[in-house]
């Protein structure tokens, strides 16, 4: 750990001695170590001097930046120190959650396989409580979704070809996600550079109410998007699937 005098951390920090006392004096830097009469100070102190720059830079002003600092330091996350914490803490998931025996959970899904109870760990649909190795609970973190894996598994269909479709899906709707959120990001920084903060309550509102705004919407049109997809492939390999029971039976007109 590089250890600095006040002179070589001011000109380390492109700044002057005055203004790093300063930031003590305001509770902006913490102090510096004690050797007899020498102030120590180190790269934690060189950090959060280059972050003070980095917001004066940005018009942010010195009590904005105390509180900001403050929230940090009482362990408050960003979105909270600015104002944002509803909007950004919020899930976008509304899935319901409920908790079923590993017995009952091993019915529903014809399955008592330790595989396909890991793939469904793995995807975030369930949780084993207690005893990992041999859970005699589950939580069910996706209630709608493992119920109608199980209506499909009593209609025949395997679990482990439905946990296939389920991780590709996955990756696709990842893919989807981060396409709404990187174009919420840009437009939160539209007029900006990235990394802009909200420097005034009617900026955090603003920021605010768009990315509420983004969340509703996103939503709304990934859901759409993928019924309209639906609705079109069905209609395609449904076509298809028709021409080829037709081709068929033109070939084999008696069945035989």
């Amino acid at each position: 750990m590089t250890e600095y005098r006040i002179d070589d951390l001011a000109r380390a920090a492109g700044t002057t001695t005055r203004n790093v006392r300063g930031y003590q004096d305001r509770g902006l830097l913490p102090r510096p170590l004690r050797r007899g009469r020498i102030a120590i100070y180190t790269d934690a102190h060189l950090a959060r001097l280059r972050v003070i720059n980095d917001l004066l830079k940005r018009g942010f002003t010195i009590r904005h930046i105390g509180d900001f600092l403050s929230g940090i330091q009482r362990g408050d996350n960003l979105a909270e120190v600015l104002g944002l914490e509803e909007v950004v803490s919020e899930p976008w998931s509304t899935a319901t959650s409920t908790t079923m025996a590993a017995e009952d959970l091993k019915d529903l899904l014809n399955s008592g396989n330790p595989a396909h109870f890991e793939r469904l760990a793995e995807f975030g649909l369930i949780a084993p409580k207690g005893d990992e190795a041999h859970p005699k609970q589950y939580t069910i973190l996706d209630q709608e979704t493992v119920s109608a894996y199980g209506r499909l598994v009593k209609l025949g269909l395997p679990l482990s070809g439905i946990l296939d479709v389920h991780g590709r899906l996955d990756q696709e709707m990842a893919a989807v996600a981060k396409v709404v959120i990187s174009a919420g990001r840009r437009a939160i920084t539209e007029g900006h550079e990235d990394g802009w903060l909200p420097r005034t309550p009617a900026e955090s509102e603003w920021a605010k109410e768009l990315l509420g705004e983004m969340r509703r919407t996103g939503s709304i049109s990934a859901h759409n998007a993928l019924d309209r997809a639906l609705d079109r492939d069905l209609a395609r390999q449904l076509n298809d699937y028709l021409g080829r029971a037709r081709h068929s039976g033109a070939e084999n007109p008696s069945g035989d």
